[in-house]
């Protein structure tokens, strides 16, 4: 890509830079004993053609929307269509749940994406002793097809895109949806949406886990299968490095776990039956925006480069789009901090930033509240307004891939996909990605990284503000959301109502077709469907499957 000779000169006149600059460091120091990036990459004073000399255009960079799509996806990328906008949201019940859709959506939100509360998550009903003291917290209580059409209420689904933060009862949720849009009218084969459904970050870092590893990959495989046939346009994976990097990852690991994970996806699939360009095509990524903002941006470029090759190279996929690495991003709730919560919105900003400049397909910003509580109307709003700016006011999706080019991003961009490969090789020794996360290695890398932060934070080498550095008086925040304590009693209530007035003769039969099935190899969508179908509840379902699989106890990792 370079003359030989222009590089030599280079060379000479590098060399003549370094001397000056090392001449100027002895009268000035800089102001840090080292510069890396948060994976500890050295970051260099200048960067030019000499550190990436051996640069392939076509084999490293090559054209948006073309192999190995590492400046996008798409041909034209934000000049066709901006990224999804969307706001996570859910809390209380799905009447409030509801409210705050709509509210998004008047003020130009793009994409619905739902939180569930955490007996939702783990397949318990909100009258379960274990769902004591958590029902509509965290996210929104789902117990049967009559709160989903609750929830949705007045909203269209062939007229929005639903992402559903959803994994070890992902097969129960997406059967909702689909029974809902046949009652709504909406064709199966143009619903649009996404299904987390990666539980091997769940053992990894996140925890809502049921089932063994074993029964969960088969039922993701299901989905996979069921939805191929059914659902085309539905993505059936968000396969997630999000809770790795939340729980304390580098930028390198997040890639090297999420992508490790994917590669035991499509094993798994394979391994089933599944041919890798029916069901790959459908294969979705979730990331998190952090605070190194080069850092952030060669990540995603190399995220996608990395798994463009895998594809093809180790699966041997021909169609493009099971070669395609598409994601969703979620700026870093860790990042946010409780003190000066104000300064979040710059922080969300540029975190936002990163994930445009980095091809992102769909984006979420957080508010500025969530360190103290669950997302204030307010606080929401100007979280949905900071991604409009970054969409329509500075130019950032005028051009693909405008950092493209940089040397410092194209070196970075090679580093970061070097040693994300080198951890995929050592998971790949291990056994694999499931191999891996029972022996603990995932999760030892993740905690020291997490440990190695938090030390650095506390020790003042790296600058949090509010927190360890322009320090100034705490003040109580106002104006916080506060879940009402009744949504629980209420909805026990709506679950007693709603066993009252179902057809119990026809709930039982359609559990125990779903517990035959589960004794075979088949499919269990159709038979899931058919039980929410008949209204039942996303425990009695559950408490199914949990005693034909059993259930997954944690080792404890130190």
């Amino acid at each position: 890509m370079f003359e030989k000779e222009k590089l030599e000169r280079l060379k000479e006149k590098r060399e003549a830079f370094d001397k000056l600059l090392e001449k100027r460091l002895q009268k000035r120091p800089e102001r840090k004993e080292k510069f890396v990036t948060d994976s500890y990459i050295p970051v260099q004073t200048v960067y030019t053609p000499l550190e990436i000399e051996g640069f392939d255009y076509e084999e490293q960079l090559g054209f948006p929307g073309e192999y190995p799509f590492t400046r996008g996806v798409q041909p034209n990328m934000y000049r066709g269509r901006l990224f999804t906008m969307r706001q996570y949201a859910g809390y209380g019940s799905a009447e409030e749940t509801n409210k705050r859709f709509r509210y998004l959506l008047e003020q130009g939100q793009t994409g619905l994406s739902i939180a569930f509360d955490l007996p939702t998550q783990i397949g318990y009903d909100s009258d379960h002793p274990m769902a004591r003291g958590e029902v509509g917290k965290v996210g929104v209580s789902i117990d049967s097809l009559w709160d989903m059409e609750t929830l949705f209420d007045s909203i269209p689904l062939d007229k929005v895109t639903t992402s559903m933060t959803i994994n070890s009862p992902a097969a129960v949720l997406l059967a909702m949806y689909l029974a809902l849009a046949e009652k709504q009218g909406v064709s199966l084969e143009h619903l649009g949406g996404t299904i987390q459904n990666d539980i091997l970050k769940e053992y990894v870092a996140r925890g809502t886990y049921i089932f063994p590893p074993e029964p969960s990959m088969r039922l993701i495989t299901d989905t996979f299968a069921y939805c191929g046939e059914k659902v085309p346009a539905w993505n059936t994976i968000s396969i997630s490095g999000y809770h790795i990097r939340e729980a304390g990852s580098t930028a390198v690991q997040e890639i090297a776990f999420t992508l490790a994970n994917g590669i035991a996806y499509v094993d798994a699939a394979v391994k089933a039956g599944l041919e890798v360009d029916k069901f790959a095509p459908r294969l979705s990524f979730f990331f998190n925006a952090h605070q190194d903002f080069f850092e952030e941006i060669a990540k995603f470029r190399a995220a996608r480069r990395a798994w463009a090759r895998i594809m093809k190279e180790r699966f041997g996929a021909q169609d493009p789009r099971s070669q395609m690495l598409r994601f969703h991003t979620q700026t870093a709730g860790c990042s946010l901090t409780a003190q000066q919560p104000m300064v979040n919105i710059v922080r969300v900003a540029f975190q936002a930033l990163s994930a445009c400049l980095g091809g992102t397909q769909s984006l979420h910003t957080n508010s500025y509240d969530e360190a103290l509580a669950l997302p204030s109307e307010h606080a929401v709003l100007m979280a949905l307004r900071t991604q409009q700016v970054v969409g329509y006011e500075i130019g950032a999706t005028d051009t693909v891939d405008p950092v493209g080019g940089s040397y410092f991003i194209e070196s970075l961009t090679d580093e970061i996909e070097q040693q994300v490969m080198d951890y995929i090789q050592r998971i790949d020794e291990l056994g694999g990605a499931v191999k891996a996360i029972e022996e603990g290695y995932m999760q030892q890398e993740i905690q020291k990284s997490a440990y190695e932060y938090q030390k650095e934070v506390e020790e003042k080498s790296r600058v949090v503000i509010g927190v360890n550095k322009f320090v100034s008086e705490y003040e109580d925040p106002t104006d916080l959301l506060k879940v009402d304590p009744a949504v629980a009693e209420r909805q026990v209530e709506k679950l007693s109502a709603l066993r009252q007035e179902r057809d119990g003769q026809k709930v039982a039969e359609a559990l125990k077709n779903l517990r035959s099935v589960a004794q075979t190899d088949n499919n269990l969508m159709p038979y899931i469907v058919e039980a929410v179908k008949a209204y039942a509840t996303i425990g009695e379902i559950c408490d199914v499957l949990r005693e034909i699989f059993g259930e997954f106890q944690q080792q404890v990792v130190l």
